[in-house]
């Protein structure tokens, strides 16, 4: 091992004293190693903390235009809740009013694709069902929804609000 690394600085030598400059030591070649290794890290570094830096700022972008979107959606919906609470009408005219607006918010919940679950038969699952009472019904199926307080909501599987229930047995 001592020959051959005699043989390199000799070799070195040789080259260097050609070409005129003075040979580098083994110390100034991994110095020289040392220094390009840290160089790549630094830069490695550097480019990491500006991907983050650039990921956070799209994420920031990203959750701005949906949360623009979503309440693009229901500025109609809204509107006409104040064009109804504005209004001179008899009562038949108002609850039709009302009916045309609660229609309109949920085609706007469907367009954005929000599903609601929780009906009375159904089976309970805990993961979609809040059960905030029991009852014992024989005529009810084994761990299925006696009575539905408010229903859930979700989004593809992502549930949003889950149901409020009774379960039965």
């Amino acid at each position: 091992m001592a020959k051959k690394k005699k043989q390199d600085e000799e070799i070195l030598k040789e080259e260097s004293a050609v070409e005129g400059i003075p040979a580098p030591t083994a110390e100034e070649k991994l110095q020289a190693d040392l220094d390009k290794k840290n160089d790549q890290l630094l830069r490695l570094a550097a480019e990491y903390d500006n991907f983050r830096k650039r990921s956070k700022k799209e994420r920031e972008e990203l959750y701005t235009a949906v949360r623009s979107d979503i309440v693009g959606e229901f500025l109609g919906v809204a509107e006409n809740l104040e064009r109804a609470a504005a209004a001179q009408a008899d009562a038949a005219d108002y609850k039709k009013g009302v009916e045309m607006i609660a229609k309109q918010f949920w085609d706007v919940l469907t367009r954005l694709n929000v599903q609601s679950f929780g009906e009375q038969g159904e089976p309970f699952d805990p993961k979609l069902h809040d059960a905030v009472m029991h009852t014992k019904d024989e005529n009810l199926p084994e761990n299925s929804i006696a009575q539905v307080f408010a229903k859930g909501f979700k989004i593809g599987e992502t549930v949003i609000r889950p149901a409020t229930v009774q379960a039965a047995n």
